[in-house]
């Protein structure tokens, strides 16, 4: 039988039967049609239910404003309540106010922004533990010595993995950032023992 038959409703097409079938139709062809339109029989029918005395008690007791809260365009305030365990600082605290001041959380630009504030965050952080006395370790903490351990080919090879095609630029996107900061590393401490 063809799914345009006169018989078979086609419910994703413009060919929808008008009016709709009646319930007890749908019920009768369908088993188990309708079965939580009652609310009492319908599990989530005591989470429904609308407790009319919250309703009339309006919006919570709001947290104290703070004008360095980051806040979409698209809201008149911040919401009740609100979180400020990590406040936003230095230069990816600035890229993403410019994002939530500048942007709807519709454009793309919001978005980007938010990302180009946490990778300035992320180097931020590598830059920040090169100064401990236990710095980053890129060689262990991104598995690379465990690959010979693992079966790297067998694990990577026809077994249908779909971060195949991106595998050539994980070690730049992993390695790059290391190698960038090394360079700059080199380059600044070259020139101060050359102005020595």
């Amino acid at each position: 039988m063809s799914a345009n038959s006169s018989d078979v409703p086609t419910p994703y097409t413009p060919n929808v039967p008008r009016p709709a079938p009646d319930r007890a139709a749908l019920r009768a062809r369908i088993p188990g049609w309708g079965a939580d339109l009652d609310p009492a029989d319908r599990p989530s029918g005591t989470v429904e239910r609308i407790d009319e005395t919250a309703a009339d008690r309006g919006m919570p007791p709001r947290q104290a404003d703070d004008p360095g809260r980051e806040r979409s365009i698209e809201h008149a305030f911040l919401t009740p309540v609100y979180g400020t365990a990590q406040p936003l600082h230095g230069l990816s605290g600035r890229i993403r106010r410019l994002a939530y001041a500048r942007f709807s959380e519709g454009r793309a630009a919001h978005w980007l922004l938010l990302i180009a504030g946490d990778r300035v965050e992320a180097v931020g952080a590598h830059v920040r533990s090169l100064a401990t006395a236990r710095p980053d370790n890129p060689i262990t903490e991104t598995g690379v010595l465990s690959e010979a351990r693992r079966h790297p080919i067998r694990s990577r090879f026809g077994r249908g993995r779909v971060d195949q095609r991106h595998t050539w630029l994980d070690p730049l996107l992993v390695a790059g950032p290391w190698v960038l900061a090394g360079w700059v590393v080199i380059r600044i401490v070259g020139r101060a023992f050359r102005r020595r």
